[in-house]
């Protein structure tokens, strides 16, 4: 693994906005002096590199997976955070293996040690368009003869294609937030909405402001007053529960993703990986409330998003913190491991899974310690 320049094609705003990403200036701030698409530079890997690494991502996938069924063997949702009703939900949904779709674990890796998970982004991640379409037609226009670590899109369609034999007839509606102001969240969605077209599988949008409940008929209806019996939504499962609407989710509408995944969406997931998993070379110490015995660690809410609401104590007993809304769910204290320094920059790989299995890599670097929304979005090659 390694950092090198390239130079920008001329005209990459409009081709990458082309493409889908045409929140690349809303969701970055102004005032940086570095774009959020950023092909000035990329990352190079090896394919034995790469190889190893796709192993890595698996068995951290299944080593999530087997989390997920302690919990619900055991009860142990309190140690998530996880209200007392949603619990049965839970439980029926994993005992039924509702189908879902993809996620993204975010790694430390310096290209030379064994990778080590830093979190999984399994509900809701973003960085989608850029990771699977934008960066592979970087690749096509300035490295046509190298590979790059992406089968994301052929996976998602091929998912899809898995999942629609036990989906209930009907379009599949897809949800985001008018919340998002960025328009991140709604390319992103539409993009996922893409996919399940290509599939075979016809698709409605909209905002999940405007689903209604139909009470005389106990379900979920669109503008149109028709039923919405599959779902998939960018929207965080924490978030629905507590809404009022919430406590009509057992209604006959199937969702993508299901619920099962609030255990793996909740940092907490790192407590329980480093308890059932002690001493994994691709995890780090991570405990629920206290640092225990770390000296130097991150402290992350257990719902935290974009780098929010974290505090860093370093070695030499320096705080780093950031300001934001979390918090009062609990957080996680994870042992410190400083992001590898390339030219004074700090990747964190994003490393995708589509079903059970590797799909691909997005790359997201800063010259702080953590990653946030003033963070780039680099792309990578793979010599052949």
């Amino acid at each position: 693994m390694r950092r090198v320049r390239s130079t920008p094609r001329p005209d990459w705003p409009a081709r990458i906005e082309a493409q889908g990403l045409a929140f690349h200036k809303t969701a970055h701030p102004e005032n940086l002096s570095r774009p959020y698409w950023d092909e000035s530079v990329h990352y190079v890997f090896e394919m034995d590199e790469v190889l190893a690494l796709e192993e890595v991502v698996e068995e951290l996938h299944r080593m999530c997976l087997e989390v997920v069924d302690h919990v619900v063997t055991t009860g142990r949702y309190h140690v998530l955070g996880i209200p007392d009703r949603v619990a049965p939900l839970i439980e029926e949904s994993w005992r039924r293996r509702d189908p879902h779709l993809y996620g993204r674990f975010d790694l430390w890796y310096d290209g030379t040690g064994p990778a080590k998970l830093l979190e999984y982004n399994a509900d809701t991640p973003t960085s989608l368009v850029e990771s699977s379409i934008v960066q592979w037609y970087w690749l096509q226009d300035v490295f046509p003869g190298d590979d790059q670590w992406n089968s994301i899109h052929e996976r998602l369609v091929d998912r899809w294609k898995q999942i629609a034999p036990g989906l209930a007839k009907g379009p599949v509606h897809f949800a985001w937030t008018n919340g998002d102001e960025t328009g991140e969240e709604v390319m992103t969605i539409a993009y996922i909405q893409e996919t399940a077209q290509e599939a075979g599988l016809p698709g409605v949008a909209l905002a999940m402001e405007d689903i209604g409940w139909d009470p005389v008929g106990r379900r979920f209806v669109d503008l149109d007053d028709n039923e919405i019996r599959t779902l998939c939504k960018l929207y965080p499962w924490e978030w629905i529960v507590a809404e009022p609407f919430g406590e009509h989710v057992p209604a006959t509408t199937a969702w993508i993703e299901p619920i099962w995944k609030m255990v793996l969406s909740n940092k907490a997931l790192l407590v329980l990986l480093w308890e059932l998993f002690p001493g994994h070379p691709n995890l780090l110490p991570a405990y629920l409330n206290t640092p225990s015995d770390l000296t130097s660690y991150v402290q992350k809410p257990l719902l935290g998003r974009e780098g929010a609401n974290m505090r860093i104590v370093t070695p030499d007993g320096t705080e780093h913190r950031t300001e934001g809304r979390y918090g009062r769910e609990g957080f996680v204290f994870q042992e410190f491991c400083p992001l590898p320094d390339f030219d004074g920059q700090r990747p964190v790989l994003g490393a995708w899974v589509v079903h059970d299995e590797s799909a691909g890599l997005g790359i997201r670097e800063t010259a702080g310690l953590i990653t946030d929304d003033t963070s780039s979005f680099v792309p990578h090659r793979i010599p052949l």
